[in-house]
C-alpha cells in the first residue's frame, strides 16, 4: 500500500498539473517577485503560482485511498492530513493576497505566524494526550512533558518557513522534498508506522510529479500554498512518528537556508555588514555565478546524501 500511495500520488500530480497550469495562465495569476531578485529573475515574473494546490490535492487523495485500502485510517493519520489542509489554506490565502495586490506582499508576518501556531496545536496536544512527550536521538533522550507543545510549535513553524525560504529557484524545494519525504517514509516503515509511511511516500511522489512542471524553466511555482504546507507536513510526520530530532540531518538544506537568513539579518543589524551576497544562501551562489541548475543539483545531492546517511544510521541503530 505504501508503493500504491506513491504511484497514485505521482500519476495524480502529473494529471492535475496540465489543466491547473492552463487555468492559471488564462487567469494570469502569476508570481510577483521580491524586489531584491527582480533583476535576476525578471523572466519568471509571468510564471503562474499556487502549484501547491495540486501537489497537496494529490497527497491527500492518494493517502486517503491507500489508508483505506490498507485499513490504516488511524487518528494520527487523520490529524496529519487535517494539519496539512489547514496549512495549505494559510499558504493559499497568502498567495491570493499577493496576486490581488500585484506585489510580493501577502499576509502580514504576524498574521501568518498566528495561523501557523494555532494549527500546530493540533498535533501537539495529540502527542500530549498519548503521553509521548519524549524526544530522542541515538542514545540521547529527554522528556519535555508539558513543554512539548512549545517544541512542536517551534519545529512546525520553523520547518514550514524553512521550506518556504528554500522555494526560490526552479525545482529546488521540490527536489529536496522528494528525498526528505522519502527518508521519512522509510523511517516510518522501519518503525511499522504504515499510516505515516503512506502519507510520507505520497508527499515524496507528488513532489517528484511536480518537478516535471517546476524544473527549469518552471511552468508553475508551488507558492506559499505548497511550501508552507509541505514544510509543516514534514515536521508533523516526524512528530507523529517520534523521530523529531532526526529531521535535523534530513532537512539539512532547509535548515541551512534558514540559518543563512538569520545570520545575514543579525550581522547587518549588529555590524552593518552582510555575510552573504544575498540570502537565502541559494541567492548567494547565484551571485557567485553558479547556474540555477548547478545550485539545484548540488543542494539536492546534499539532501540525498544526508537523507541516505540518516536512514542508514537509524536502521543500524534500530537493529543494534
Amino acid at each position: 500500500m505504501i508503493s500504491v500511495a506513491g504511484l497514485i500520488a505521482l500519476i495524480l500530480c502529473l494529471l492535475f498539473g496540465i489543466p491547473y497550469i492552463d487555468f492559471m495562465q488564462k487567469k494570469a495569476y502569476s508570481q510577483y517577485l521580491r524586489q531584491e531578485v527582480q533583476k535576476m529573475h525578471a523572466y519568471k515574473e509571468k510564471t503562474p503560482t499556487t502549484g501547491g494546490v495540486f501537489i497537496i490535492a494529490s497527497i491527500i487523495i492518494a493517502s486517503v485511498i491507500a489508508l483505506f485500502m490498507a485499513q490504516e485510517t488511524t487518528t494520527r493519520a487523520m490529524i496529519v492530513i487535517i494539519t496539512l489542509i489547514f496549512y495549505t489554506f494559510t499558504g493559499f490565502e497568502d498567495d491570493i493576497k499577493k496576486i490581488k495586490a500585484h506585489q510580493n506582499l501577502g499576509l502580514s508576518a504576524r498574521a501568518k505566524l498566528m495561523l501557523q501556531i494555532a494549527v500546530s496545536m493540533l498535533p501537539a496536544f495529540y502527542i500530549i494526550s498519548t503521553h509521548q512527550t519524549q524526544i530522542s536521538f541515538l542514545n540521547f533522550s529527554l522528556d519535555l512533558g508539558w513543554f512539548y507543545p512549545i517544541f512542536v510549535v517551534f519545529m512546525m513553524v520553523g520547518s514550514s518557513n524553512a521550506l518556504n525560504l528554500t522555494d526560490g529557484l526552479d525545482g529546488l524545494a521540490a527536489s529536496s522534498s522528494v528525498f526528505a519525504f522519502l527518508a521519512c517514509s522509510i523511517i516510518c516503515f522501519l518503525n511499522n508506522n504504515i499510516d505515516l509511511a503512506i502519507i510520507a511516500i505520497a508527499a515524496s511522489a507528488s513532489c517528484l510529479g511536480f518537478l516535471y512542471y517546476n524544473k527549469k524553466p518552471a511552468k508553475i511555482f508551488m507558492g506559499d500554498t505548497g511550501s508552507l504546507a509541505l514544510g509543516a507536513l514534514l515536521a508533523t510526520i516526524a512528530i507523529m512518528g517520534k523521530f523529531e530530532l532526526w529531521l535535523i540531518p534530513i532537512a539539512v538544506i532547509f535548515i541551512c537556508e534558514t540559518l543563512s537568513v538569520m545570520i545575514q539579518v543579525t550581522s547587518f543589524k549588529l555590524t552593518g555588514k552582510r555575510v552573504f551576497k544575498m540570502s537565502p544562501i541559494h541567492h548567494h551562489f547565484e551571485l557567485s555565478n553558479w547556474s540555477e541548475n548547478k545550485i539545484v543539483f548540488v543542494f539536492s545531492l546534499i539532501t540525498f546524501l544526508f537523507c541516505t546517511l540518516s536512514v542508514t544510521v537509524y536502521y543500524l541503530y534500530k537493529i543494534h
